[in-house]
């Protein structure tokens, strides 16, 4: 039987902005993945969050639903999630559910910094700030009224060259690699801040990034391994990695984009097979599935 899972935004259905249209590749990626017997893995919903002002009703209960994985795509200014979508949240984890949370730049998506235990990795610029000082800095100076976080990887529709964090984690496995790593993210002008919280020893950094403009080496994942606190999950530095815009410019970006796009993805069939591994395998990880 197939794995449901969730693809969700912190805001309503918006034709302007990141709503979970602009997913649509990675929604139909993960809805096309196939067992051995050419069963689907997934059963995949993809949905924006309720109007604001109360509870959202799938997030707020998601612990009493039969989902096994959610991704929450965070692309909200400070009110996407409400007290009781958190507990919802963090009460699915608490229960074994795996779980994906990204965000962005500066404080996208600080209605995150309260889910329990992923919550923790993510650093903003009014919230659960970088604990080193130093690093709380403007890195991309082409947007300057984006404050820090904002670490620059690339332009919208490049590709970014990462680095394994300790271990080789299953996530980053690639067999078709002459190493079995993958290689390749997706590129953001201005991605955000993540590490593994420093009390919780089930979590760790697996993947970084290098800043196009400082040379800064920054975290681009931390991974959550299953225990007595909640199931696996995964913290992202930006939902850039995962939307349609980064993976293809042709489809469209919201109309507050001023950034011009870069084609690196488009001339690299390796990077744009790495892109897509990393999410299936992301996938199937959180969901407790076999890569």
């Amino acid at each position: 039987m197939a794995r449901k899972i969730l693809l969700q935004t912190t805001i309503p259905t918006t034709e302007d902005d990141w709503a979970i249209a602009r997913f649509s590749l990675l929604r139909d990626l993960l809805a096309g993945l196939t067992d051995g017997d050419g069963r689907a893995v997934f059963e995949v919903t993809a949905r924006d969050r309720a109007p604001p002002g109360a509870p959202d009703p799938v997030l707020s209960t998601l612990d009493r639903s039969d989902y096994a994985a959610a991704w929450l795509f965070a692309v909200d200014t400070g009110d996407g999630l409400t007290a009781e979508d958190c507990a919802g949240l963090s009460a699915f984890r608490k229960r074994g559910g795996g779980l994906l949370v990204t965000r962005d730049h500066m404080d996208l998506g600080v209605s995150v910094c309260t889910l329990g235990g992923v919550g923790a990795a993510h650093h903003f610029h009014t919230q659960n700030p970088e604990r080193d000082e130093a690093r709380r800095c403007a890195d991309d100076l082409d947007t300057p009224e984006i404050l820090w976080p904002n670490y620059h990887s690339g332009a919208n529709g490049d590709a970014q060259e990462i680095a394994v964090a300790g271990p080789p984690h299953p996530v980053l496995s690639d067999p078709a690699a002459p190493d079995g790593r993958l290689r390749w993210l997706p590129a953001h002008p201005h991605e955000g801040a993540v590490d593994a919280p420093p009390d919780d020893p089930s979590a760790r950094v697996i993947a970084t990034g290098v800043s196009r403009v400082s040379g800064r080496p920054f975290n681009l994942a931390v991974a959550f391994e299953a225990s007595q606190d909640g199931g696996r999950a995964i913290a992202q530095s930006t939902f850039h990695h995962f939307c349609d815009y980064n993976w293809d410019p042709a489809c469209g970006c919201p109309s507050f984009v001023s950034e011009p796009p870069g084609h690196g993805l488009a001339d690299s069939p390796e990077a744009q097979a790495a892109v897509r591994r990393y999410a299936a395998n992301v996938a199937l990880w959180i969901a407790g599935l076999p890569l």
